[in-house]
């Protein structure tokens, strides 16, 4: 079983893997250019893997933050991925240990939590595990390549490469919301509450990493209440029983 799960992670997780490449590509060429070394930028994005906490971390860097201003920042624009591991904690199967949920904790990521999350039934951690194997190398290596290119490609492939993410993340979201009337609901959901947040001025000075949170508790909590999983409460009678 836990075999079986890995190699559907691994194949989940090729094609996130070649999209962390392209992003990765941009984030290695910046770094290089506002003064790291090609292998300080390796290191960030092997123990960071967050494409928008490594960018804002980076301006913070090159403006001279302080460690406090890194910290915080870090916190704001992070800390739904606490809440993704809150999500996926109660997907994986009952018999998987703390380790286990700790280390796939590490790579949770947007994409490889839609994956992990659009999965039926309850998921291994070794799903996680082949998806985080292909998709660490590919964030980290395109990174490394990206440093070494320098300043080689011209803006407009940058500015190609900096939008690729969000088209990976589209084909992750677009088949599940196709089959399910509450995923659906929940996609629309949080594109009308984060373009609120765009176009009203109030609402507009909230920081990014805050309205993804306000975002995910909204509308993650309506969905909860209004769409509950049947399945998953039928399952838990049985296990009481």
């Amino acid at each position: 079983m836990r075999s079986e799960s890995f190699r559907k992670g691994l194949k989940d997780g090729l094609p996130i893997g070649l999209g962390y490449f392209a992003v990765s590509f941009t984030f290695g060429m910046m770094a290089v250019a506002d003064g790291l070394s090609i292998w300080q930028a390796v290191l960030i994005s092997l123990t960071n893997v967050t494409s928008a906490g490594q960018f804002a971390g980076l301006d913070i860097m090159v403006m001279s933050g302080s460690y406090w201003e890194m910290a915080l920042t870090q916190l704001i624009i992070n800390l739904r991925y606490c809440l993704m591991s809150f999500s996926l904690a109660q997907k994986f199967r009952r018999d998987e240990s703390p380790v286990h949920r700790y280390i796939a904790a590490f790579g949770v990521t947007d994409e490889i939590f839609g994956i992990s999350a659009s999965q039926p039934g309850k998921v291994s951690a070794f799903y996680n595990y082949g998806a985080m194997c292909v998709a660490i190398p590919g964030w980290v290596l395109g990174t490394l390549a990206g440093a070494i290119s320098g300043n080689l490609l011209p803006d407009f492939m940058m500015s190609a490469l900096s939008v690729a993410i969000y088209g990976m993340f589209l084909a992750i979201i677009i088949p599940p919301a196709k089959q399910n009337k509450a995923v659906l609901a929940v996609v629309v959901a949080a594109m009308v509450m984060s373009t609120l947040f765009k176009v009203i001025p109030l609402l507009s000075k909230v920081s990014s990493g805050f309205v993804i949170i306000i975002t995910t508790l909204i509308v993650a909590g309506a969905a909860a209440y209004f769409c509950p999983i049947e399945g998953e409460k039928e399952e838990e009678k049985a296990h009481e029983s």
